[in-house]
């Protein structure tokens, strides 16, 4: 059973098309979240260096360095979704020589999906290690108590936007997970 020339062509077009958008969306949603996360990152840990006391900091800790790594694989997950653009330009190509195989394809989309499915558990694992260590500090008895009152167990604002930037990077892979989700659903059709 031969197929239709012309259809081929519509279809590679379309996939082409779909990449080439996805990939621009894509690579935008996680740019500009992973862009501000990590400027609430730096700034937090410039300010909780300057506050003098980084032990009561939950951000110095474990979960902020969770969080940079989840940053950091983000910016993996942002050249792939730059890739999957690249990808839609080659199926373009008039030449079938210059396009990507299927199973090239298809071996990026999966990278894609590991790697953003890898920063969410990352960021998601850092973001209750933060939001954990913030419990803790709101309901120690010293907290709670007026006679014995300690101002470094207040959780003050930029606690919480640590907690936002988590969220943001979270989102981000979100973002990644469904683009390569998406255009491997359509390419595998």
């Amino acid at each position: 059973m031969t197929q239709n020339p012309e259809n081929s062509s519509s279809n590679l077009r379309a996939i082409a098309e779909m990449f080439r958008l996805t990939g621009w969306i894509s690579f935008w949603i996680q740019l500009v979240l992973g862009v501000i996360s990590g400027i609430i990152i730096l700034l937090f840990g410039i300010f909780s260096q300057r506050a003098g006391s980084p032990s009561n900091n939950p951000g110095t800790g474990f979960g902020v360095f969770l969080a940079i790594c989840g940053l950091v694989v983000l910016g993996a997950g942002i050249y792939l979704a730059y890739r999957y653009t690249r990808i839609g330009n080659q199926l373009q190509s008039s030449n079938p020589n210059n396009r990507p195989r299927k199973l090239e394809t298809i071996q990026i989309l999966r990278l894609g999906l590991w790697i953003n499915l890898g920063g969410t558990l990352v960021t998601l694992i850092g973001a209750q290690a933060i939001v954990g260590t913030l419990v803790a500090r709101s309901i120690s008895p010293q907290a709670i108590s007026t006679q014995l009152f300690d101002p470094n167990r207040i959780i003050s604002g930029l606690d919480m936007l640590v907690v936002q930037a988590n969220t943001n990077t979270v989102s981000a892979h979100v973002a990644g997970l469904l683009a390569s989700l998406l255009l491997l659903n359509r390419i595998t059709k």
